[in-house]
């Protein structure tokens, strides 16, 4: 796989770091995206599509996109914006793309307010809370986990969003009643230090989860949208959430191997099935 060259683009409010893996004249352009996720997570994933030129970035707040500011919290529509300024600036619309997780959630964004540049959507395991039938309790548990982080710091916060995106099936209603989790137990830090910027529960959790899709858009471009869902977590929050969309549009999830990280490698030492990941990504977009 060719090494990436990396360059950044000015945004509103950010500068925006990306890395570009081939040559962009080599159409379509696989742009590959998470949130909070950045593009440190995705070389294995990358380095299975050297027959494409492939696009990944930081998203603005996320390790090296610094945001300019005033740091507030972030919804998938100022994603959006920044995905639609990234491929015009590139000038490679329309694009494939593969998004994971919070990334699913601002590709759809995308996808209702700038259809010209997708070319095919794989929006694998949005975490849509909101269009759950137990989406009360998700998202109460949603808030409690941000109120927890505010209140106690890092650890704390982190130990319950482990706890609730791993959990298999309907929050129950009583869940925010459950005894907390001990940060210790996941290794998390004990003690606060008193930042509250974290990218994933200060700037992204509320307004990616709450997140409600335009799906009168999104039935527009439906036939150049595939949510995936993982063999082993399509029962959990953001497998669910994949569903739970697939079923608003009328299509079928494509179960992918392994979990919600399915696709990586060593990057954060919880490896998936990357091997086998990257041949269905290639499947689903072959076709």
């Amino acid at each position: 796989m060719p090494e990436p060259v990396t360059q950044t683009l000015d945004v509103p409010g950010a500068t925006l770091t990306y890395d570009v893996r081939g040559d962009l004249a080599n159409r379509p352009v696989l742009l590959i995206i998470g949130s909070p996720m950045g593009a440190s997570g995705f070389p294995t994933l990358a380095s299975h599509f050297e027959d494409r030129a492939v696009v990944t970035y930081d998203p603005r707040g996320v390790e090296r996109s610094v945001r300019s500011g005033e740091v507030t919290e972030l919804s998938p529509e100022d994603h959006a914006a920044d995905l639609a300024a990234l491929i015009d600036h590139l000038d490679v619309g329309p694009v494939d793309v593969f998004a994971s997780s919070g990334g699913a959630v601002n590709a759809l964004a995308l996808s209702a307010r700038r259809p010209d540049v997708i070319h095919t959507l794989v929006a694998h395991e949005p975490p849509l809370a909101g269009i759950l039938p137990d989406s009360e309790a998700a998202l109460g548990a949603v808030e409690d986990m941000y109120a927890t982080y505010q209140r106690d710091g890092m650890g704390p916060g982190m130990a319950k969003f482990i706890t609730l995106v791993s959990y298999d099936g309907e929050i129950p209603a009583d869940y925010t009643q459950q005894p907390a989790p001990d940060p210790a137990m996941f290794g998390l830090p004990t003690e606060d230090d008193g930042s509250r910027t974290d990218a994933l529960l200060g700037q992204n959790l509320r307004g990616c989860t709450s997140y409600a899709p335009d799906f009168d858009a999104l039935g527009k471009v439906k036939d150049r949208i595939v949510f995936g869902v993982g063999e082993e977590s399509s029962n959990q929050m953001a497998g669910r959430g994949g569903k739970a969309a697939a079923e608003r549009l009328g299509l079928t999830p494509v179960r992918f191997p392994s979990g919600h990280g399915g696709f990586l490698g060593n990057e954060y030492g919880q490896p998936g099935k990357p091997t086998e990941f990257a041949a269905k990504l290639r499947e689903v977009l072959d076709r």
